[in-house]
């Protein structure tokens, strides 16, 4: 028979054993919690990538954005890259539109704009964008963003923009635009060239901005564009080329205030409100 001694010991041990056993659940514990911690950072910081690159992707056959949120945009890019604009000695700039050789069937040929040579960098440009649910005056700032002001009133010239929607709406307290610009409605439609941004470290998208598309790769505006309805936070990859007039932003309160189809809340979609370009044109 143990004795007191022998059963003190043996019901030490037991307890060590027990405490250690303890100490051991709880270091796994807290290692498949910050596993979980891990992976859940993880998918947040992809589905902001993910946000960010479907919303303003465009005018990429790859690029499924469905007015797209967010999804992500599986673009391929044009073999030739286009290069920065130059500025020539008059004060205008050299900008270079390339060929998209990407195989994007939603692309539409309507040629370059012309004179890209001696693009003017001075005044603005007001473009009347007519809707069926009511009228918008786009500035294009010039000295901001030649080549982009340049294109946008070359498609609008050429009838670009006329009866195409407005395919994608994204409706969040730090990120509201309307998307626009492609003829197939798809958000990978656009013109047959490409040209490189023009931004700077300090673009930002304040409320009422006009900035342009483009996908996750560099050197990729076409002619996809997107309206600001509040301070929207985004790298500074988006040439912005203008603001809209206070008529126009009391439209795209409207049309957020309609929602996303097949959204409750905030989302990002198709808009409830359709909008339909009927009429774009160069007024002043």
């Amino acid at each position: 028979m143990p004795t007191n001694k022998q059963r003190r010991e043996a019901a030490q041990r037991h307890l060590q054993r027990q405490l250690e056993r303890r100490a051991e659940l709880a270091k796994k514990r807290r290692r498949n919690l910050g596993i979980l911690l891990t992976a859940l950072a993880v998918v947040v910081v992809a589905g902001a990538a993910l946000l960010i690159t479907g919303v303003l992707g465009g005018d990429d056959g790859g690029d499924d954005q469905a007015a797209g949120t967010t999804t992500p945009t599986a673009e391929t890019p044009a073999t030739s890259s286009p290069a920065a604009r130059t500025t020539n000695a008059d004060g205008t700039v050299t900008c270079e539109y390339l060929p998209d050789e990407s195989g994007n069937p939603n692309l539409t040929d309507v040629g370059t704009p012309p004179n890209p040579e001696a693009t003017p960098t001075q005044g603005t440009a007001a473009l009347l964008m007519s809707t069926n649910q009511g009228d918008l005056t786009l500035t294009l700032d010039r000295a901001t963003a030649p080549c982009a002001a340049a294109s946008f009133t070359y498609l609008t010239e050429q009838g670009f923009y006329d009866g195409t929607s407005c395919h994608r709406l994204v409706d969040s307290e730090t990120f509201g635009v309307l998307q626009c610009g492609d003829p197939t409605g798809t958000g990978s439609g656009g013109p047959t060239y490409k040209y490189a941004e023009e931004v700077t470290p300090d673009t930002t998208y304040p409320r009422g901005t006009i900035a342009m598309a483009k996908t996750a790769a560099p050197n990729s505006t076409g002619g996809q564009f997107f309206l600001t309805f509040v301070d929207t936070e985004l790298p500074p990859e988006y040439t912005v080329v203008g603001t809209v007039d206070e008529a126009g932003l009391a439209v795209l309160d409207e049309v957020a205030a309609g929602g996303v189809q097949g959204a409750e809340g905030p989302g990002d979609g198709a808009p409830n409100i359709p909008v339909t370009i009927e009429d774009m044109a160069v007024v002043g």
